[in-house]
């Protein structure tokens, strides 16, 4: 151990440095210790809005980006888009928020190149659960549900 460091929060065995650690599984039909509740580890639905914006592009071309990118990865719900910036809206499947959030931070820096889209850089990110959503829409607030999937300008 390290001078000035704690013990383990395990309070098992210390490892040797460099020594591999055994990783062990957990089943559903294993019992959970200081409650009834299982962890919360099943992926859930994150509706997810990107909004990315950069130099004036021909319309053209931005238009056949989003294009690509929605043929590429046909879990986008729509994509809006002007000459200057754009919003890509989707529903991903993830364990939690942060997982959802990463996947979409790395989204149009991964397929910028390989869908020919503009070097913009994401200026919003929004990532709320199913439930919000539908909670919004009831209330009346936020954005409307996507009702045309595709590539439409704004």
């Amino acid at each position: 151990m390290r001078p000035g460091a704690t013990a383990s929060r395990g309070g098992g065995t210390s490892r040797v440095a460099g020594e591999e650690r055994t990783l062990t599984s957990v089943t559903s039909s294993d019992t959970y210790e200081g409650g009834t509740e299982e962890p919360q580890d099943l992926p859930r639905l994150w509706h997810v809005t990107l909004s990315v914006s950069g130099p004036e592009a021909p319309l053209k071309e931005v238009r056949r980006g989003l294009e690509q990118l929605a043929h590429d990865h046909p879990f986008l719900l729509t994509s809006r888009y002007a000459n200057d910036h754009a919003e890509i809206r989707y529903w991903e499947e993830a364990r939690d928020l942060h997982d959802a959030a990463a996947v979409a931070l790395r989204l149009w820096g991964e397929h910028r190149r390989t869908a020919g889209l503009p070097p913009w850089e994401i200026v919003g990110l929004e990532v709320i659960d199913r439930q919000t959503y539908h909670q919004r829409i009831a209330e009346g607030c936020g954005l409307p549900p996507a009702a045309r999937v595709g590539v439409h300008p704004f």
